[in-house]
């Protein structure tokens, strides 16, 4: 493992740890309050941060999402799309995710160990290659675990704040 892959994985098992940590001792109510009638909940901004990272990491390495491969999505019982992930969901749907702390952390686990073992295999020629050319410039695929990284921790953030504010 090169240097550069140490570090993703690492940031990686450190939202990994986060999601474990802000979900810690909540109940199923206090996971889905809202700030404000049309706020993300904690839960929502859990699932979705794992659902985008399980879709992106699974597109990358040619394999399947755990959401459906490893059965979450049914443990979770949403009604929506095997392929949501959040992205572009309205407030009614975010108040739909209402579910415990270790489901989100269980499925948080299951993503971040598929994740680090993908990562784990990598090294620094792996990231130079392109993963989606529908964008000017095409996106490698370091850029896209970078940019993972990025979303998945302003969503952790926030998740944090809102449990602060409960």
């Amino acid at each position: 493992m090169s240097a550069s892959t140490s570090l993703l994985s690492d940031a990686f098992g450190r939202i990994g740890e986060g999601v474990a940590m802000v979900v810690d001792g909540l109940s199923p109510h206090e996971l889905a309050h809202r700030v404000a009638p049309r706020a993300n909940t904690i839960a929502w901004l859990v699932w979705h941060l794992t659902r985008v990272q399980d879709d992106h990491l699974a597109d990358a390495a040619g394999a399947d999402q755990i959401w459906t491969s490893a059965g979450w999505q049914k443990r979770f019982g949403l009604p929506f799309s095997s392929r949501a992930t959040g992205y572009g969901q309205s407030a009614e749907e975010v108040g739909e995710v209402r579910v415990s702390a270790e489901l989100l952390v269980g499925y948080a686990e299951a993503v971040t160990a598929t994740t680090q073992k993908f990562v784990d295999g990598l090294d620094d020629k792996d990231l130079e290659r392109i993963v989606d050319d529908s964008w000017d410039p095409p996106v490698t695929l370091g850029v896209r675990l970078i940019s993972v990284i990025a979303d998945d921790l302003k969503h952790l953030g926030q998740a944090e704040y809102v449990r602060g504010l409960i």
